[in-house]
């Protein structure tokens, strides 16, 4: 058989994304969301941001832990915004699935108030906890190395630059936490009492 009669067939490649790219995220909305990297720009990931919090994924739609620099889901998360993606995941969301709703009871059987938090909002703040226990380690290291004349002042100076605007933005990260948990528990009797 000649070079010529021969058929050439070649794998069809996943889908890449990168900043900028419209996309669709199912597990989190039904509406688009546009890919920016890393917004703290330690990691080599693509980020998007729902309801105040950001989700990271790498180039190929994984979605990868706050906590990781490299996913252990091999499941796409992210499909490009067409409109065949669109109607597929209009489909979805218009399925009964509220129906097969899973619900993991951590009260204790005096527990005569309860708030259903979904999975989702708890792993956001899980991982803005995590994220400030990491701010803050490294802030204890600096001033240890301050402490200790481990590094110059010239140098000392620049870091404390750089650790007060991670403060801030860590600050206002877990005030808006905050100020969300706070909203939840106003319909409550802690919220009552707090407000006395």
């Amino acid at each position: 058989m000649s070079n010529d009669n021969k058929i050439n067939l070649s794998a069809p490649t996943p889908a890449t994304f990168k900043a900028g790219d419209s996309v669709l995220c199912p597990s989190l909305s039904l509406n688009p969301f546009v890919l920016t990297n890393d917004p703290y720009g330690k990691r080599d990931v693509l980020a998007l941001e729902y309801e105040g919090s950001y989700f990271y994924y790498d180039r190929n739609g994984y979605f990868v832990r706050a906590n990781q620099n490299e996913t252990d889901d091999f499941q796409p998360s992210l499909f490009a915004d067409t409109p065949a993606n669109r109607q597929a995941i209009a489909t979805l969301y218009s399925g009964s699935h509220t129906s097969q709703r899973k619900v993991i009871d951590t009260t204790e059987a005096d527990d005569n108030e309860v708030i259903v938090i979904s999975s989702h909002d708890l792993s956001h703040i899980a991982c803005d906890i995590s994220g400030a226990i990491t701010v803050l380690n490294d802030i204890g290291q600096l001033l240890g190395l301050i402490h200790y004349e481990k590094i110059d002042a010239h140098t000392a100076i620049s870091m404390a630059r750089l650790t007060q605007d991670a403060t801030v933005t860590w600050s206002n990260l877990l005030h808006d936490q905050l100020e969300a948990i706070k909203e939840t528990l106003a319909m409550t009797r802690y919220g009552k009492e707090g407000s006395q």
